[in-house]
């Protein structure tokens, strides 16, 4: 039942996205990041109600419905970008992949959430305030939206440290965070949607 509600959330917030975007209540851009914001947050506290082989058996599902949607252009809302992109496939693929580097549910958060929440308000907050730019592999990336990214991996990780009752150091997280931010600056073609969550993922195993 838990894993036909998982999908079935998934679903709704993909229709409704679609929705938006082609009454074109929001900016092709802000209709991808509600989903990456919505869905991966969502995706992030799978393992508090269902198990690792769910968890698993639902990537390799979203990978395939991520990978027809792409090619026939089904949810056109989170494939509206212009520059080119893998972003949705890698988080598929990260989604199942964490699952093999841990089973500590609250590691599988913090690490998910490195992507749906940092990354998200980065491009976001980027998009809205980023003036300030600069290129990476002639990627434009925005000050602005590199240090929310920053800022968003930081509070991620202090939360992590009260949810999960482990103490991490100040130059520990710090050190984390300005990782995260690298990565999601040099992963271009949305290869941070895979790395970002499993460098975390290994850190926080290792620490």
């Amino acid at each position: 039942m838990n894993l036909l509600l998982a999908v079935l959330a998934v679903f709704l917030i993909l229709v409704g996205s679609e929705l938006w975007w082609r009454k074109r209540i929001t900016h092709g851009e802000f209709s991808r990041k509600f989903v990456h914001i919505t869905v991966g947050s969502f995706v992030a506290f799978w393992p508090f109600f269902l198990s690792w082989n769910q968890i698993r058996l639902l990537s390799l599902g979203f990978l395939i419905v991520v990978g027809v949607s792409k090619y026939f252009r089904v949810f056109r809302a989170i494939h509206s970008v212009q520059r080119p992109t893998m972003g949705e496939l890698y988080f598929a693929l990260s989604v199942g992949l964490v699952t093999v580097i841990t089973h500590d549910k609250w590691i599988y958060a913090a690490s998910l959430l490195q992507m749906s929440l940092a990354d998200g308000f980065a491009a976001v907050m980027g998009v809205r305030f980023g003036r300030q730019s600069y290129l990476v592999f002639s990627h434009r990336k925005s000050l602005v939206g590199t240090l929310t990214f920053f800022v968003t991996s930081l509070a991620i990780l202090a939360a992590y440290t009260q949810a999960a009752s482990v103490h991490l150091g100040a130059v520990f997280m710090i050190g984390a965070a300005a990782l995260a931010a690298l990565i999601e600056n040099l992963g271009v073609a949305g290869l941070d949607n895979l790395l970002v969550p499993v460098v975390i993922a290994l850190l926080l195993v290792k620490y």
